[in-house]
């Protein structure tokens, strides 16, 4: 039996500025798994890189003209951040009270984190090893603490992390441009990602689940540093990673399906998604009770920029789309 249940659930994001509402409507539409909102339209601090520099332990990072950066005591951007997030919790405690399901909590991962954040000198964490073990051990210590305060607050629940990556197969690749942009920085090799990923997923000490909107993410590395499930953007899976994700599927493991993003949402799109998902399913060799088991489903990227009717409309849909796949989870081969 998996630890990392397979249902419905927000991938994070949601419209507006007010976290009272955002987090009312993450435990108001019926999802197998409640989630903690974010809402980066408030701007920085509530970016995906700012909240976690919110959470790092004795390491305090500030915007720069060119992003975030390693600074050596707290300023007014570190500050904010810090009172963003105790908004943020404050309203979770409100809108989890009595809750007594799954709750996702969601962090940018350790590579994307130090792939966006620079040192002092302007270079990228990632070209100083030093420095880039220190911001992993912090991060690591940060989120396993932000963990124990959310389960003070919401005593009931059975929490999971995401973490965000979509930095990650950037790194992998050597994609990322230097401090001038001029060049790119070199490729991190695949063992030793796996080995950062490994410590932070063992800190953290609740299931993990991975979440990477960029392409290609290497979904069975993730699974051996010890991600219990991974969540990706449906519509950019290729045929050329059917082999992949059918080997990572092998076990407990779960997959979340990214869908719904910005196109409009209805009857036919929703029986266009199922089918695709049943066909998905059979290329990849995952049987009938594989989809009900060990295929969650999620919103896709993207629902900050529209109004909050509309991400409403999508999470609602996600629970429409499961009770089709719970109740008719193979494909028909005629069709």
């Amino acid at each position: 039996m998996t630890t990392l249940p397979a249902g419905t659930t927000g991938i994070g994001s949601l419209p507006g500025t007010d976290p009272s509402e955002a987090m009312r409507v993450a435990f108001g539409e019926n999802l197998d798994i409640a989630f903690m909102a974010e809402l980066p339209a408030r701007g920085p601090g509530a970016d995906i890189i700012g909240r976690a520099s919110g959470v790092l332990v004795d390491l305090y990072v500030d915007r720069t003209v060119s992003g975030w950066r390693i600074v050596p005591r707290a300023g007014l951007d570190w500050r904010r951040t810090k009172d963003l997030w105790a908004r943020d919790l404050d309203a979770l405690q409100v809108a989890a009270d009595g809750y007594d399901g799954p709750l996702k909590i969601q962090v940018a991962g350790p590579w994307t984190l130090t792939a966006s954040v620079e040192l002092a000198s302007g270079h990228r964490i990632q070209t100083d090893h030093g420095a880039l073990r220190d911001v992993h051990e912090s991060l690591s210590e940060g989120i396993a603490g932000l963990v124990t305060e959310v389960a003070a607050r919401c005593p009931q629940a059975q929490l999971i992390v995401q973490l965000d990556e979509p930095s990650l197969p950037a790194v992998l690749a050597g994609d990322l441009p230097t401090a001038s942009g001029f060049g790119r920085l070199d490729p991190i090799d695949e063992p030793t990602l796996e080995q950062g990923l490994a410590r932070t997923i063992s800190t953290i000490g609740v299931p993990v689940l991975v979440h990477s909107c960029a392409p290609k993410p290497p979904l069975v590395m993730l699974k051996r540093a010890g991600a219990t499930g991974v969540a990706i953007d449906l519509a950019l899976v290729t045929e050329a990673q059917y082999d992949e994700l059918g080997e990572a599927l092998d076990g407990d493991f779960v997959l979340y399906g990214g869908v719904f993003g910005v196109a409009e949402v209805g009857p036919k799109t929703i029986d266009r998604t199922a089918q695709r998902i049943r066909r998905l399913a059979r290329h990849i060799g995952m049987s009938g009770e594989g989809v009900r088991t060990q295929l969650g489903l999620s919103t896709a990227c993207g629902l900050t920029g529209m109004p909050m009717e509309r991400a409403i409309e999508r999470l609602q849909a996600l629970n429409t789309l499961a009770a089709q796949l719970q109740d008719n989870p193979e494909e028909d081969e005629e069709r």
